[in-house]
């Protein structure tokens, strides 16, 4: 079973610097895309950040200077440092894997359980 099991989060004052780390689980071979979606109360999820296996990253205007994704291609493991949060920044954090090879199968797409984000004013 191949799974994304996510960390951190939480209530963070605005301002704050929080992490949120994304490991991938399971016989995994690789991993095209990892990344982060958020969505707020009453609003579409939307992308945050997202980083290939060969480096290449892209974000949301909104984020861009505050938030950094790194990855661990050897561990499967995926980070969103969140710096100088605001309280729009206020949502459910969910991280993504797009193109796994595993052994046995190929999944296209794969998302984890989602992570509360609250920043407090």
């Amino acid at each position: 079973q191949v799974q994304l099991v996510e960390s951190g989060g939480g209530l963070v004052q605005a301002g704050g610097s929080p992490r949120l780390s994304c490991a991938a689980s399971g016989r995994i071979l690789s991993i095209n895309t990892m990344g982060w979606y958020r969505q707020a109360p009453g609003k579409q999820r939307e992308l945050v950040a997202t980083r290939t296996s060969g480096g290449s990253s892209v974000y949301v205007d909104s984020v861009k200077g505050r938030f950094t994704i790194s990855r661990d291609n050897a561990q499967n493991t995926v980070y969103l440092q969140m710096n100088s949060l605001q309280p729009e920044d206020t949502a459910v954090y969910y991280c993504n894997a797009r193109g796994l090879r595993v052994v046995g199968l190929y999944k296209d797409d794969l998302w984890g359980q989602g992570t509360q984000v609250t920043v407090s004013s």
